[in-house]
C-alpha cells in the first residue's frame, strides 16, 4: 500500500478496490470538465496487452447486471462481475509528478507485468 491517504470508504467496499483521494479528486475534476453529472468510472479488466489483461478505466452512464459499485466521496466506482476477482484489493491512485502523470493501479493480484505496464497476468 502506498503512503497517500486513502478514502473513507475502505469498510463496505463491495468490490475490492480503493479510490485515493488524489484520484478522486482528479476524477471530479475531469467530470467537472465534462460537464455532465450522469457519469461513473468504470474500472475493467480485458484480454489483451503483451501480458495477456490489460486494464480500462473510463466514464460510463451505464450500469450493466452484476457490476458492483462503491461511491468514495462523490465518485462513484463500478466494476463489472468478471473483473473483481482480478482487481480485488486493488488501489487507483492519480499522479502527478515529473516522472510520473496519470492514473496508476497497484494490484497485488498482478504476478508480473510487461515492460510497458500497460498489461499483466
Amino acid at each position: 500500500m502506498t503512503d497517500t491517504a486513502l478514502t473513507t470508504e475502505q469498510t463496505a467496499n463491495e468490490h475490492g478496490v480503493l479510490l485515493t483521494d488524489a484520484a478522486a479528486v482528479k476524477v471530479k475534476n475531469l467530470l467537472n470538465q465534462e460537464g455532465r453529472d450522469d457519469l461513473r468510472l468504470r474500472v475493467a479488466v480485458q484480454p489483451g496487452g503483451c501480458s495477456g489483461l490489460i486494464y480500462q478505466l473510463y466514464f460510463d452512464e451505464r450500469y450493466l447486471d452484476g457490476d458492483k459499485t462503491v461511491d468514495f466521496d462523490g465518485v462513484e466506482v463500478i466494476i463489472d462481475d468478471m473483473s473483481v476477482p482480478y482487481l480485488d484489493g486493488a488501489t487507483i491512485d492519480f499522479k502527478d509528478t515529473i516522472s510520473e502523470q496519470g492514473f496508476t493501479i497497484d494490484n497485488p493480484n498482478a504476478a508480473g507485468s510487461c515492460a510497458c505496464g500497460d498489461s499483466f497476468h
